[in-house]
């Protein structure tokens, strides 16, 4: 595999070649697991997802990798490969077993419909990470969808549209060429490379949203042309994904170490580190883990929740302002 990574050794940057999930006697349900446990991992800053369901079987027996629920009430399909020799090996193509299973989820027309087919049996499978208390797993499951769906405001878009992402830590030209052109055809498709890089007896993993890019006809394949694998190196295309972090955001001056920042709708308050951490309660946390832990999703819209306190502002009005207010005076400039 050709992606490289550098770590520092000192003042030394050694290079790390990436290894394959075969190579550490990964199996596809090993990096189901991970997934689940981190779903941030293949989410925006700007997205928030729950999961709902694991290995869900459809009418025919088919079983999906997991599924979730995102901000604007879609459902997203999650569909994981171990490498590009498990994709190539499929009778049936990748993309096209996932829109089997988006399909069979765009018949479900309820949250009631979700949490009985979908999220129940999900929670019967990991009872130890809820807090039932006093209710039922459909009381408890009913609540916490439904504030899913009022906080990000996607009451009335419930299941209007169904996403799917497919992960695997390399895909074919014929994958990426048929989701290019689905993706142009508005079916909404992301593809995610999942890289296992080990040093040492450490497993790191690097993630790399690859579709969609902004011009998809790069991806398609010209059965004349095999420089796809460079065509695909040069295109990274322009999503939310390139939107400037907290670290850009105090280099620019609009927040600063020390501020005070809220969570939208809750009590919860933090103080802003220069590295753009949270300090809660004399621990340090992430901003995406901070608030994952209060509102118990799977991943939160981190600039979107996230409020200066002193300001009033969500870091994404924050963020928005600042670039509006350069872009202006880079265009008087002209």
């Amino acid at each position: 595999m050709g992606d490289l990574v550098y770590f520092l050794n000192g003042r030394k940057a050694e290079k790390i070649e990436a290894v394959t999930f075969a190579d550490l006697r990964m199996q596809e349900s090993d990096i189901e697991e991970i997934l689940r446990s981190s779903i941030d991992m293949i989410c925006d800053d700007e997205e928030s997802m729950l999961i709902v369901g694991q290995q869900v079987k459809n009418e025919k027996n088919g079983r999906s990798d997991l599924t979730a629920i995102d901000n604007n009430g879609n459902i997203v399909l999650i569909e994981i490969k171990r490498d590009r020799k498990d994709i190539e090996g499929r009778k049936e193509a990748f993309e096209f077993q996932a829109i089997r299973y988006a399909a069979s989820y765009a018949t479900l027309e309820s949250t009631e419909d979700l949490v009985k087919k979908v999220y129940a049996p999900y929670i019967e499978k990991y009872r130890s990470e809820f807090e039932l208390g006093v209710l039922t797993s459909y009381e408890l499951l009913i609540r916490k969808l439904n504030e899913f769906l009022r906080v990000n405001k996607a009451g009335k878009s419930f299941n209007k549209k169904q996403k799917i992402v497919l992960v695997a830590s390399d895909f074919d030209e014929q994958t990426l060429s048929a989701v290019s052109w689905l993706n142009s055809n508005h079916v909404d498709m992301s593809c995610y490379k999942l890289t296992p890089f080990k040093v040492n007896d450490e497993i790191y993993l690097q993630t790399e949203k690859v579709l969609p890019v902004t011009n998809y006809e790069d991806y398609y394949v010209n059965l004349m042309d095999k420089s796809l694998a460079t065509i695909v190196k040069r295109n990274k295309g322009g999503t939310r994904r390139t939107l400037p972090k907290i670290d850009s955001m105090l280099d620019w001056g609009v927040v600063k170490e020390g501020d005070v920042i809220a969570v939208k709708d809750r009590d919860n308050e933090g103080i802003l580190l220069a590295n753009g951490n949270i300090m809660v309660n004399d621990k340090e946390k992430s901003m995406q883990s901070w608030l994952k832990e209060i509102y118990g999703w799977s991943s939160v819209q981190t600039y979107v929740f996230a409020i200066h306190k002193e300001s009033g502002k969500s870091l994404s009005q924050i963020r928005e302002e600042y670039m509006t207010q350069q872009a202006m005076e880079a265009s008087d400039d002209f």
